[in-house]
């Protein structure tokens, strides 16, 4: 089968064996795989030497003998496995079924909404409350929808317009274009007490986003980071306000934990209630209900052959770029 790698630094396309199944995996004919843009141009960029991809659905092959919640013929949406193949082995925790009716092309993004989700579940907010996402890439994009579904209030920022425009044709009612639009919305929404949380999604190191998100949050507001942005701040505006900053890591509890990920032993339900798997197996649920609009968010689509020249696009028209697709199928 043909897959995608990095090796010292450049992009192959090679042909391997086909993944063994174990007794706690599954292994699935990919579909469609959803490009990281940079995460995936970071590892070509640092050298490191990786099979790429973590993003996609497809259809179950084979499923080992530990595997109780997915069947051989049944859609699958998945987060971690290394999808830019043809085929891939994920462990069990690694996978969640996809109701009948929904697309899989826009299922595709169920990796990367995992990973937004986890950060809202760091944001830890209730019912009504305001949650201000920086940055419209496709993880800000992402979690500006599932925030909306989950019915907090709302408002995104991003200082391109192509973002900013997608995410309105998203659905996202509250989409401000500059610091100042957030500062007058945030005052409007919360009549002057501030945002809840801020999630920082945003992929930059030249702004000090911190002391700006700050100036956004309420006394004793949150902000969780998402994205990898500059984590210098001003610690006199978070004594001020008694804030907090947490970084948000992946798609949940599980994720870098050898027992978890590779062994499938799961964390117990009542002492770890969203786990990895059960963050993807919500957003599958949630992707069933139709309560998002993830179209706007496919802004190409290629064969795996074509990766390289999708890459290349990615690095030359970042605002043009969202969510770009690789079509096995």
């Amino acid at each position: 089968m043909k897959a995608a790698r990095s090796l010292d630094g450049r992009l192959e396309i090679v042909d391997i064996a086909l993944p063994e199944t174990t007794d706690c995996s599954v292994l699935v004919q990919t579909e469609y795989s959803a490009v990281s843009t940079g995460t995936e141009l970071m590892v070509l960029r640092k050298g490191i030497n990786a099979f790429l991809g973590y993003s996609a659905t497809g259809i179950v092959k084979e499923v080992g003998k530990d595997v109780d919640h997915v069947r051989v013929g049944e859609r699958i949406v998945c987060y971690g496995a290394q999808t830019h193949a043809e085929y891939f082995n994920a462990n069990r925790n690694h996978v969640a079924p996809l109701a009948e009716h929904v697309d899989p092309k826009v299922a595709a993004f169920s990796g990367i909404a995992t990973i937004a989700l986890q950060g809202l579940r760091q944001a830890d907010l209730r019912f009504g409350e305001t949650v201000v996402v920086l940055g419209l890439g496709i993880v800000g994009q992402l979690a500006a929808q599932i925030a909306q579904a989950a019915a907090y209030r709302v408002i995104a920022m991003d200082v391109m317009e192509t973002r900013c425009t997608i995410a309105e044709q998203s659905g996202i009612a509250d989409v401000c274009r500059s610091a100042d639009q957030v500062i007058e919305r945030v005052r409007e929404a919360t009549r002057g007490q501030g945002a809840d949380c801020v999630l920082i999604c945003a992929n930059t190191k030249e702004h000090k986003l911190i002391d700006q998100a700050i100036d956004w949050i309420c006394d004793k507001g949150k902000i969780v980071i998402v994205g990898d942005t500059n984590t210098e701040f001003d610690r006199n505006k978070l004594f001020a306000k008694e804030a907090q900053i947490t970084i948000s890591r992946a798609g949940g509890p599980g994720r870098y934990d050898t027992a978890y990920e590779q062994e499938g032993r799961d964390y117990p339900y009542g002492y770890v209630r969203w786990t990895l798997q059960r963050n993807l197996d919500e957003f599958a649920r949630l992707l069933a209900s139709g309560r998002m609009n993830l179209q706007p968010l496919i802004t190409g689509m290629c064969r795996l052959e074509q990766l390289e020249d999708a890459y290349a696009q990615a690095a030359a028209s970042p605002a043009e770029t969202m969510g770009t697709l690789i079509e096995f199928v």
